[in-house]
């Protein structure tokens, strides 16, 4: 699955034109390394999203083309 797609289903962005924009803008890293909206990502992956307030860093835990608003926790883990 992209990136932007799973940034927006897993609802830690709320669009996918916002994700598409972040990666764009350098502020999405994917293991350590610069990633574009099209981006492959898998279960496993340590992603890092850089915020103007700070950063948040998840580990990908499953990825599924649809989820309901309330397993959409289920797909990442918070790491720091």
């Amino acid at each position: 699955m992209r990136i932007d797609k799973f940034l927006k289903v897993s609802r830690i962005l709320k669009r996918r034109t916002v994700a598409q924009e972040a990666c764009s803008a350098g502020k999405v890293v994917i293991n350590g390394k610069a990633a574009k909206p099209s981006h492959e990502i898998k279960a496993g992956d340590v992603v890092e999203i850089l915020y103007a307030s700070g950063t948040l860093k998840f580990r990908v835990l499953d990825i599924r083309p649809v989820v309901k608003k309330d397993d959409a926790s289920s797909l990442y883990e918070i790491i720091s």
